[in-house]
């Protein structure tokens, strides 16, 4: 699993990107939705301080969601039904190749740096002491969507130990950050399908 710290880029669909009935330039209540790489409620909890500072600044209502997964996240830019999103760097670029004219207007900043670290967990006493200890086993990657729970580990396991997914390893999608420690956690990978 990768631990992920903030970076995420907020998008904000332009007016021609919405369906007709949905398509204002300054809409009373903007719905902002926030990354899936959590528990809903922990999300929305922690998104409060944000909710409260766009209320005040904007003089708008704002609706916080989460979304199932990034793909549903990404449809719902796509087709208007939300105005802003908080997407990571790998989302993004999805978001943008599916919706041209949603465009960034700010990254996440958390401990002074609009930056984070990954890692890979491995339970403890557990068979994966190294890399190369993955090959032949599952490997829990979190959304196919997301930057640190997918394409950074992946990219990783290939560039440093020339293991590829479904080939020198079995590749499990556990979807939230959350569910891939726990899964790691319960030594509950393998069984996964």
């Amino acid at each position: 699993m990768i631990q992920r710290r903030h970076l995420a880029l907020l998008a904000l669909a332009a007016a021609t990107a919405l369906p007709a009935a949905a398509q204002t330039r300054d809409p009373a209540r903007l719905r902002v939705a926030l990354l899936p790489d959590e528990n809903a409620s922990t999300l929305i909890q922690n998104a409060q301080p944000l909710k409260l500072y766009l209320e005040q600044t904007l003089k708008k209502e704002i609706e916080l969601i989460v979304t199932t997964d990034y793909s549903s996240m990404i449809e719902a830019m796509r087709f208007g039904r939300i105005e802003v999103a908080y997407f990571g760097p790998f989302s993004y670029v999805l978001a943008k190749s599916r919706a041209p004219s949603i465009e960034p207007f700010a990254v996440g900043v958390e401990r002074g740096s609009p930056t984070y670290q990954s890692v890979i967990i491995a339970s403890a006493g557990g068979p994966v002491r190294t890399l190369d200890d993955i090959r032949g086993k599952a490997f829990g990657y979190g959304d196919q969507a997301s930057t640190s729970s997918h394409l950074a580990p992946r990219a990783h396991l290939l560039k440093k130990a020339r293991l590829e997914g479904e080939r020198d390893y079995r590749v499990v999608h556990l979807g939230t950050h959350d569910a891939v420690a726990r899964a790691v956690t319960d030594q509950a990978v393998e069984k996964r399908r």
